[in-house]
């Protein structure tokens, strides 16, 4: 039982963390847009954006098919689980290209060269696209902790 309670509480906390930091980048890449801000502050809200993902899905899937929570039997025919992972899918396929550039940025940050944020300001809207996501996917786990179906 504590073992459920501890995974539960880290999944929690790391969409909290998520959403902390998606939103950090998307604000610390528009600072840097209007020239107030710096590269650093953008890497190290991705970093935290990172560490919360890989937690999200290390945790997620010891709840799901780990035999801690419901059992996998539930979650595969659970639609709102289905919600749940195609709003993780579009998050991972809209993380693509900015996880990219900024793996770019911090190989020219540590070569002592300057970032390309020419794709910035895309960046920062695909960080705000996330975190609305993210939020849904709260939504949905909220709707299957409360064990709502359709059908």
């Amino acid at each position: 039982m504590l073992a459920h309670w501890f995974l539960a509480a880290i999944h929690l906390l790391a969409f909290a963390l998520g959403f902390w930091a998606v939103l950090t980048r998307g604000t610390a890449l528009g600072r840097l847009i209007a020239g107030v801000g710096e590269a650093r502050s953008v890497l190290v809200a991705d970093n935290l954006w990172g560490i919360s993902a890989v937690t999200l899905l290390v945790t997620g899937g010891m709840r799901a098919f780990g035999g801690y929570e419901k059992g996998t039997d539930y979650y595969l025919h659970q639609p709102l689980f289905h919600l749940k992972m195609t709003l993780f899918v579009l998050i991972l396929l809209l993380e693509i290209a900015p996880m990219v550039a900024l793996i770019k940025w911090r190989i020219a940050q540590g070569r002592g060269a300057a970032v390309d944020t020419g794709r910035a300001t895309l960046f920062a809207r695909i960080s705000h696209i996330e975190a609305l996501l993210l939020v849904l996917m709260v939504v949905a786990a909220a709707g299957m902790a409360r064990g709502v179906t359709f059908g």
